[in-house]
Order: structure tokens, then sequence, then C-alpha cells
């Protein structure tokens, strides 16, 4: 089953669960395929209930020991732009869509999201643009990230955040 694991880490992030079931997001998954949706919500207040999603088949859970299972499963991942989550979907060779959180202030995720996007390794967006997004996406753009080399992984999110 053709299944999309979306995790926001140990966030709060709701607006990003609230769009992503909304029934035009649900819709783009379902015409690209996608007949399940698993979503780790974090401390957000929005658990959606299984049946909360006409269509598509729907997980909702806070948190884990771990999502390395959830992240092997799937056939796409979308994630908030933390740079575990990233880094732990990219290290499994998996297709990621970030989306960032432009609430945030002093925002660096969207620079995260950004030199990774340039590089080829994920697709980025907002909540306001992610259903077309999905509609829209070209996944087979996306170049696999080398995840044994952590100390450059430590120097890209270096440059990345103006640190050099």
């Amino acid at each position: 089953m053709k299944t999309v694991f979306l995790t926001v880490g140990t966030t709060s992030f709701d607006e990003l669960i609230e769009t992503v079931t909304r029934p035009e997001a649900v819709q783009a998954l379902k015409a690209r395929g996608y007949e399940r949706l698993v979503l780790q919500v974090g401390r957000g207040n929005l658990l959606p209930a299984a049946d909360s999603c006409p269509h598509i088949e729907l997980e909702a859970f806070r948190f884990k020991d771990s999502i390395a299972e959830d992240v092997r499963r799937a056939d796409l991942v979308i994630s908030h732009a933390g740079a575990g989550s990233c880094l732990e979907t990219l290290g499994a060779g998996k297709p990621l869509l970030v989306v960032v959180n432009d609430r945030l202030m002093d925002n660096h995720q969207l620079e995260l999201a950004r030199q990774l996007h340039a590089d080829s390794h994920l697709l980025y967006c907002t909540c306001s643009t992610l259903t077309e997004t999905l509609r829209t996406m070209d996944l087979s753009v996306l170049q696999p990230f080398q995840p044994a080399q952590t100390k450059n992984f430590a120097h890209f999110l270096d440059r990345a955040l103006g640190l050099r």
C-alpha cells in the first residue's frame, strides 16, 4: 500500500496537520496513488481520528521511541524542516517534502530547506502551497544524500545557518 509518512518531530505544527488532512490535499495524494497517511503529530493539539479522512487510510500518533520504521515503510515523507527529521529521512533514502513553518521567528528551517533543495535532496513548500506542491511535484529530480558523511552534514548545516 503506497504510504505517506508525515512527521513534525517533537514540535507542535497543527497548521501542517490541518492542511494535509483537508479534502483537497487528500485528493492530491490519492491522485498520485497514495492510499495511506501516517501522521506523527508531536505536541500539537490535533490528533485526527482514523475515520476523519475519507478516501485514505489514516493513522495518527504523538510520539514513538523511534520513527525509523515509519520512515522505512513510507513511499514519501512529509516533514517539518527540523535537521534531525531531514537527516533521518534523507539517510533512509526516502523522497522528502519539507513544509517550512513560516510562522517561526528567525526561521533557520527555511535556510536549511532552501539549501537542501538547491542541492536537489528535497522539495519544500509552506502550508499555503502544500496542496499545489502535492499536485505538481516531481520526485524524480531528487538526488540521494550520502548519509555516511555526517561530518559533511555538520559542515553543511553550519553553512546553511550562516555559521561558517
